[in-house]
């Protein structure tokens, strides 16, 4: 543990037992990834559902990373600490270069991060098996009817956030498009804002890399059907997997 700081404990939901991926939470793998790369070890918690840390965060949501004692609660403010614990680890280059990084990294959260929410839980070609991967193992009075509850609600949140208020057509063309002009400015070498790796990156991967795992297999096929964004992907899951110097320091 670096003595300056205190100890870091992420408190999020199951490990997915995928691997290369540390969250099914796009918000949860962006601050796995910044710890990773600010080379801070951290504890993880592990709660059977988000609203199991509404102690340190009354919204009920994660992550959730305790510094010390000290919850910092939003996927954005907890990078911003990991910067200002690790400077110039997350952003870099001259305040241009800096709040463009920032752009990218709320343009990812605002919006890809919908996408992914549609894949999951409005997208009929992979309901089957995201309700078996998120709800299988609860008792089967609950298995029968929170699925449905649950998922009836993120429907009308997408709704409501204009993801989903033209219908799966209209989504998946709007992601479509999304992603080729994602792909025509993926840059071929470094990273998405110059030469260093940044918050840009980490909330750009964190949100398509899990666009493109099996859970939800087309949009899988679409991401990996963009060469250059692909390996722009690559590059950064390589540069963010972590190394002995950022290793996790274990289950809490």
């Amino acid at each position: 543990m670096n003595d300056k700081h205190p100890p870091l404990t992420l408190c999020e939901l199951a490990d997915p037992g995928v691997p290369g991926l540390e969250s099914y939470s796009p918000f949860c793998l962006k601050v796995h990834r910044a710890l990773k790369v600010a080379g801070l070890p951290y504890a993880r918690r592990h709660g059977a559902h988000p609203g199991a840390f509404k102690r340190y965060n009354p919204a009920g949501k994660v992550p959730v990373l305790l510094v010390g004692d000290e919850p910092v609660c939003d996927s954005t403010d907890i990078l911003r600490r990991i910067e200002a614990m690790a400077p110039g680890t997350l952003v870099s280059g001259d305040s241009a270069a800096q709040a463009e990084a920032w752009l990218w990294e709320e343009f990812a959260d605002a919006s890809l991060g919908g996408f992914v929410v549609a894949a999951r839980w409005a997208d009929e070609r992979n309901w089957p098996t995201v309700r078996k991967v998120f709800f299988g193992g609860l008792p089967a009075p609950l298995r029968a009817v929170l699925p449905r509850v649950v998922r009836r609600r993120l429907i009308g949140a997408l709704v409501t956030r204009e993801i989903w208020a033209g219908g799966a057509e209209r989504c998946w063309s709007r992601l479509e498009g999304l992603l080729d002009k994602l792909e025509a400015r993926a840059p071929r070498d470094g990273f998405w804002v110059g030469d260093a790796l940044s918050v840009a990156d980490l909330a750009l991967f964190a949100h398509l890399h899990n666009l493109r795992v099996d859970l939800t297999p087309w949009q899988q096929a679409a991401v990996r059907r963009r060469a250059a964004l692909s390996a722009y992907l690559d590059r950064v899951h390589a540069r963010t997997s972590g190394g002995a110097a950022a290793q996790a320091a274990g289950a809490a």
